[in-house]
């Protein structure tokens, strides 16, 4: 048995709902406990926090010696008693991205008909954190691919999420489907039936995504130029 698994069911969680509170989907979380999908330092990080367990146990490095975990694209060595949580006032390894002082830039779009993009494909960057997300869990910049959003949203800009502020009417949106697609939207109201969102091109519309076909919304809360 993994040790995520472990872990996951000494914590009394289910895959879902290990996958609702750490802002992923249950497919994510079992390619995690198969092994088909790397258990790197950033998911320590994240379910070691929602679990109130060590990310070192996660990576296996309990008790240890000059083993190594993968930060984004890069390898760090961690030595005995030596655990991926920091002191966020230190500062992180050489060439190594400090998850308390950056967050990932999530990856890159994949165009459609829709102007979906995925969002497994784990950080493609690191950039600094902003100040107004300094405090916030979990949050990430992604890229405008595509032109359904402009004037609003303009291609190779950077937006910044919040995955867990409450969108209000007017506010842009990352909506995630179950089939992992994404979009980048204006949220204009929930209805029992879904969320209706707005784009502008081709032409503008509002649309729904029903509860069926959603998985999660993530607010934009600001954006960087190319």
């Amino acid at each position: 048995m993994s040790t995520l698994r472990e872990l996951r069911q000494a914590a009394g969680l289910s895959q879902e709902k290990l996958a609702e509170l750490a802002g992923t989907s249950q497919p994510q979380i079992n390619k995690l406990e198969a092994g088909t999908r790397k258990m790197t330092l950033d998911w320590a990080i994240k379910l070691g926090r929602v679990m109130n367990v060590d990310p070192a146990a996660l990576l296996g490095l309990n008790g240890s010696s000059g083993q190594t975990a993968e930060v984004g694209r890069r390898t760090v060595t961690l030595h005995p008693g030596q655990s991926p949580r920091r002191d966020p006032m230190q500062p992180a390894p050489l060439g190594a991205p400090d998850p308390y002082r950056s967050m990932p830039v999530r990856a890159a779009a994949r165009g459609g008909v829709d102007q979906e993009m995925f969002l497994e494909d784990g950080p493609i960057d690191w950039i600094p954190k902003p100040v107004y997300l300094q405090a916030v869990r979990d949050p990430y910049a992604m890229y405008v691919v595509g032109e359904s959003m402009m004037p609003r949203f303009r291609p190779a800009q950077l937006l910044h999420v919040n995955p867990f502020k409450p969108p209000a009417p007017g506010a842009g949106v990352v909506v995630v489907k179950r089939n992992k697609t994404v979009l980048i939207k204006e949220f204009v109201r929930r209805t029992p039936e879904g969320v209706v969102l707005r784009e502008y091109r081709p032409e503008d519309r509002e649309f729904l995504v029903s509860n069926e076909e959603l998985d999660t919304m993530h607010t934009v809360v600001g954006l960087q130029e190319p």
